[in-house]
């Protein structure tokens, strides 16, 4: 009689309104969701389905060589994760990897850009440093001439 009172108050106590399972977001996700829903129930069988099979005399060499255990259990692994993805709000989250992938692909596509284009690449060159300063070389020397020999000969140098 005792437990009874127990068991009906703690049922009182979780479906009351303001606290217990009614205001739970992942009861409210799970009552909403259909696709959750669905999710859970295909892993479930998934689950279910390879676990018969390897309990089918087999054991866990089931799951080494069997094709179909593999994909009940591979189908079970999805439909769970996507699950557990749901549950968590995890929608948000892939939106933001998708950002920023588009944005590396942009990043990439630019520097390959200023690298396969001179006028680009000038472009980024002036923005980053400045403009170029173009200027002349004039040298302050003049040409070297060798000094004029004598005729008389090829020098004092040579008689010797």
């Amino acid at each position: 009689m005792a437990a009874k009172r127990k068991a009906t108050k703690a049922g009182a106590g979780a479906w009351a309104t303001g606290k217990g399972v009614l205001n739970n977001p992942y009861v409210e996700r799970l009552v909403g969701d259909r696709q959750l829903r669905n999710n859970l129930r295909t892993g479930f069988e998934s689950s279910r389905k390879a676990y018969a099979r390897m309990a089918n005399g087999r054991g866990p060499q089931a799951i080494m060589g069997d094709k179909k255990t593999q994909k009940e259990l591979k189908d079970a692994a999805t439909s769970l994760r996507d699950a557990a993805d749901a549950l968590r709000g995890a929608g948000k989250k892939r939106r933001v990897k998708r950002r920023g992938g588009l944005i590396l692909v942009l990043l990439v596509g630019a520097v390959a850009a200023v690298a396969l284009n001179e006028g680009l690449r000038k472009k980024a060159l002036d923005l980053l440093f400045g403009a170029e300063e173009e200027f002349e070389y004039s040298s302050s020397t003049t040409e070297y001439t060798p000094p004029p020999q004598r005729a008389g000969g090829p020098g004092p140098m040579a008689a010797a």
